[in-house]
């Protein structure tokens, strides 16, 4: 959470949260529930629209309970990282200078898990 009011917490901090939550899950969980187990206080209101956000973005899914949905987890906070990046990335029309750059900014060990991945080590 951030400190003063005006300030903004990270990209995808709140939605990495939820996600987090949801995949610690061990059964479809409700808005309601979802708020108790993350640890920053939101309204409910603020929960239901990120579980909603996250549904749009494939990386939740839902089914119909009682009052309202109940959410699981499709995909990981990591793979919400990914998509992030990715979009990034497709939105600069020379994709090679921006590639270029984030290599350039890696630190050495990131640099060596980027040349085993990109040689067929998988993760």
């Amino acid at each position: 959470m951030t400190d003063a009011a005006n300030e903004r917490r990270p990209a995808g901090e709140l939605e990495a949260s939820v996600l987090a939550a949801l995949c610690a899950a061990t059964e479809p969980r409700t808005a309601a529930e979802v708020r108790a187990a993350i640890p920053q206080e939101l309204a409910r209101t603020t929960v239901a629209t990120l579980l909603a956000r996250l549904h749009d973005k494939g990386a939740v899914g839902r089914t119909p309970g009682r009052r309202g949905f109940l959410y699981f987890a499709v995909e990981d906070a990591h793979s919400l990282t990914a998509q992030r990046m990715h979009r990034e990335l497709d939105q600069d029309d020379d994709r090679s200078t921006v590639l270029a750059r984030f290599v350039k900014g890696l630190s050495p060990s990131d640099e060596a898990e980027l040349k085993r991945l990109l040689e067929g080590g998988s993760r």
